[in-house]
């Protein structure tokens, strides 16, 4: 699955860069980015089911035998690594698209403005202009902080669960390691409970010895 996201980005990537010289008309710039927002929509499917999977991976990564469990716990790390370097790359990818086509908005804009000659009673509104300008790149700059305002907040959230299902594995892992040491100990008790019988059974075969020995040659 991860081999398949990675093959979907690289697509995206030149289809992209192969539309931007030959997209000419409006309506097929609408529709190219139509169709990269639908590739972007599976892939982002395809990333939620590999965390979903992987999430499950760890689970049973914690149930291997103590001599497998270190290396598949690294093995599902380096999924999660390469799934978080993908998901990243793809909200730059969205990024790029969502400046592109606030661009191509503000270019249809400008495009359909009609202008007329200057006369007594018609001007350029350039102060409107300017002023409207203004508020679309103010508006654009707080989308951008509000984009990596919720791309921080899902890394903080990531990251906390890393940290959790982290903590659950450690827990895991003592719980195994105590009920170990519970065996260990019932088989100590059963060791010194045998020993002791053997004791007594030793000091009572010497004593029958030493009264045998008394007993035929004095």
């Amino acid at each position: 699955q991860v081999h398949e996201v990675q093959s979907y980005m690289g697509r995206l990537e030149t289809s992209d860069k192969e539309s931007v010289h030959s997209c000419s008309s409006l309506i097929q710039i609408k529709l190219h980015f139509y169709f990269l927002a639908v590739v972007e929509n599976e892939i982002q499917a395809r990333i939620d089911n590999i965390f979903s999977n992987l999430e499950r991976l760890e689970i049973l990564s914690s149930k291997e035998p103590p001599n497998k469990r270190q290396n598949a716990k690294l093995r599902v790390d380096q999924l999660k690594y390469d799934v978080q370097h993908l998901q990243t790359a793809l909200r730059n990818f969205q990024h790029r698209r969502y400046i592109r086509e606030q661009q191509e908005r503000q270019r249809e804009e400008l495009l359909a403005r009609t202008f007329t000659t200057n006369d007594s009673d018609t001007t350029i509104p350039i102060d409107e202009t300017l002023q409207f300008n203004e508020s679309l790149q103010n508006a654009h700059r707080g989308m951008d902080d509000l984009i990596g305002s919720g791309t921080n907040i899902l890394q903080g959230l990531r990251d906390q669960r890393v940290t959790l299902k982290g903590t659950h594995k450690k827990i895991l892992d003592v719980a195994n390691m105590l009920g170990l040491s519970n065996t260990v100990m019932r088989l100590i008790e059963k060791r010194a409970f045998q020993d002791k019988y053997f004791m007594i059974g030793g000091m009572i075969l010497t004593c029958v010895i030493m009264f045998l020995v008394v007993q035929y040659l004095t």
